[in-house]
C-alpha cells in the first residue's frame, strides 16, 4: 500500500479506515450484488453491475438517478487489471453506452488497496483521470460514505 497518498491535479486519492475485516471490504467491491448497495453518489441506484472478476475480465455498471431534467442513466465499462483478493483491485473505467462502447471522456483507472490491521481495514482509493474537487470526486466521497454505513450495519 502506498505510504503517503498524494493527490495530483489529474487524479483523486481517498484514504478511509473501516471497522470491518479486509475480506468484507473486498466483497463489497467485488460481489456485484453488494457493490450495487453502496456505489454511486447519494440518490443513485445501480440497476446493473456485472463483473468478470479476473485479470482481463470486463466490468459493466449502470448508475441511475433522478435529476431536475428527469431520469438519467450513466454506463461505465472497463477491464480488471489487477486482482489480489483482500488486498488489491484495479480496473479501467470509461463512460460508455449499455453495450460498453465508449461515448465520451478518457479511459481512467481505479485502484483500491486494502490493508488489514487488527479488526480494521485501511483502504486507499486512487482514481487516475478524475481530478480532486471534480463532480466525480464528490461522487466517490458520497459513495464511500454509503460504503462505510453498509459496513457498520454488519
Amino acid at each position: 500500500m502506498t505510504d503517503n497518498p498524494t493527490p495530483t491535479p489529474d487524479h483523486l486519492v481517498i484514504e478511509r479506515t473501516f471497522d470491518a475485516p479486509a475480506s468484507l471490504v473486498w466483497s463489497m467491491w467485488t460481489d456485484s450484488e453488494l457493490f450495487a448497495t453502496w456505489y454511486g453518489p447519494s440518490g443513485a441506484t445501480i440497476p446493473v453491475a456485472e463483473f468478470d472478476l479476473r485479470v482481463g475480465g470486463q466490468r459493466l455498471v449502470c448508475m441511475a438517478m433522478e435529476t431536475p431534467n428527469g431520469a438519467m442513466r450513466m454506463w461505465f465499462c472497463g477491464e480488471h487489471t489487477a486482482i489480489e483478493p483482500d488486498r488489491l483491485l484495479a480496473y479501467t473505467e470509461q463512460v460508455t453506452d449499455e453495450a460498453g462502447v465508449p461515448t465520451h471522456g478518457d479511459l481512467t483507472e481505479v485502484r483500491v488497496e486494502l490493508h488489514q490491521a487488527d479488526s480494521q481495514t485501511r483502504m486507499l482509493l486512487t482514481h487516475i483521470g478524475i481530478p480532486q474537487g471534480s463532480p466525480g470526486a464528490t461522487g466517490w466521497h458520497m459513495a464511500l460514505d454509503k460504503l462505510e454505513l453498509k459496513l457498520s450495519e454488519g
